[in-house]
């Protein structure tokens, strides 16, 4: 694979921690949330997965919308992320689940979700979780 791009994060402590990317643009504590037995006054790592996975896949929206020159009024990614044990006889330890909702005001529902579905085949982070993880898409369009 020709790499484009690196990141360069530490984690110490766990979900306890801190996270620091090595160009010190990344600086923030961890805590466990209430949900899983924390005070919650931290970020965590599954803010943290569903922030970039938001970022990233309103990229390839942005990505195809401009190949195939669409007009999409500004891409909104809300990327929903649970965390959990697996449910009895899938797999040891835990999982994750994504849900994204993508809203793109100037294209029509029927637009809105082919391209959705398209970026999904796209988005480094939905190749990434195929097969592993569930994921569930949702496309708003905001054109009759």
């Amino acid at each position: 694979m020709k790499v484009l791009y690196t990141s360069d994060v530490t984690a110490v402590g766990a979900r306890h921690g801190h996270v620091r990317s090595s160009d010190g643009l990344l600086d923030l504590d961890l805590a466990l949330p209430p949900g899983m037995g924390g005070k919650g006054n931290a970020t965590n790592p599954e803010q943290l997965f569903a922030a970039g996975y938001a970022a990233c896949f309103g990229g390839a929206v942005e990505y195809l919308a401009a190949q195939q020159k669409l007009r999409t009024g500004e891409i909104s990614v809300r990327a929903q992320v649970g965390v959990g044990p697996y449910d009895e006889g899938e797999g040891e330890g835990f999982t994750l689940c994504v849900a994204l909702e993508v809203t793109l005001p100037e294209l029509t529902q029927a637009q809105a979700e082919a391209l959705v579905t398209h970026a999904h085949r796209t988005c480094p982070y939905s190749n990434a979780t195929r097969n592993n993880i569930q994921v569930t898409l949702s496309a708003h369009g905001g054109k009759a």
